[in-house]
This record gives C-alpha cells, structure tokens and sequence, in this order.
C-alpha cells in the first residue's frame, strides 16, 4: 500500500524592502511550484516583522509559512529556485512528523507606537 506524500513546511523571509507586487510574486511562485504535483494545507502570511538579527545589512523581513503535501522533486525545485530568487533573505523547508500539531495562527506584532490592550489584575 502506498504511503500519502509526507507533509512539509516551507518557511520563506522575503527582503521587506522590495517592492509589494514583488514579494507577492515570490510567495505566488513558490505556490505554482507546489501546486503542480502536491497540495498546499495552510497558507500563512505573518506580515512584516522584525528580525532577531540582521541577515544581510536587513532588519525587518516578510514572513511566510506554507504547510502542503507533495513529493521529493517538489522540494528540491523549491529549494533551487529559493536559493536563486533575489529578495529571499532565507527559506527553510522540513519535513513534519506525522501527528505534528496544526500551525498556529500567525503571531501578532506590536507597531511602533501602538498602544498595548490594558492588562486585568486578578485579585486573590
């Protein structure tokens, strides 16, 4: 009995600097990539966000998350083409174990000089 194509995640940060059509091709590419032999799960923007630390004299990055299904020539066109692509700071594609929990809603980042919601004080 064949066994269903492992499922992957693809984690891209794309160069916050360029240009919004630009980022949207990059992330619109890695789709069709997938798209023509496996099937994408999830499919999460999370915005640009800062980085931990600066990957080429960048400090802020676009993330992307895609979880999908597809077999090995998938992954190695993806990570050729990532690798190539001008404007991607870094990707990362691994295979997740099966049982592995779904992906969590994209995180929220606090905007320069945006309020934080007041915090409630519980009283013992």
């Amino acid at each position: 009995m064949a066994q269903p194509a492992p499922l992957y995640d693809l984690f891209t940060l794309i160069d916050a600097t360029l240009e919004d059509e630009r980022r949207a091709a990059i992330r619109d590419a890695a789709r069709d990539i997938v798209e023509a032999d496996g099937t994408i799960v999830t499919d999460q923007e999370w915005g640009v966000r800062p980085l931990a630390y600066e990957i080429n004299h960048k400090s802020d990055a676009d993330y992307h998350l895609l979880q999908f299904h597809a077999p090995r020539a998938v992954l190695e066109t993806l990570d050729r083409t990532l690798s190539i692509t001008d404007g991607v700071l870094r990707h990362r594609i691994i295979r997740l174990a099966p049982g592995t929990p779904a992906a969590p809603d994209p995180p929220r980042v606090a905007r320069p000089g945006a309020v934080a919601p007041p915090v409630e004080s519980v009283e013992a």
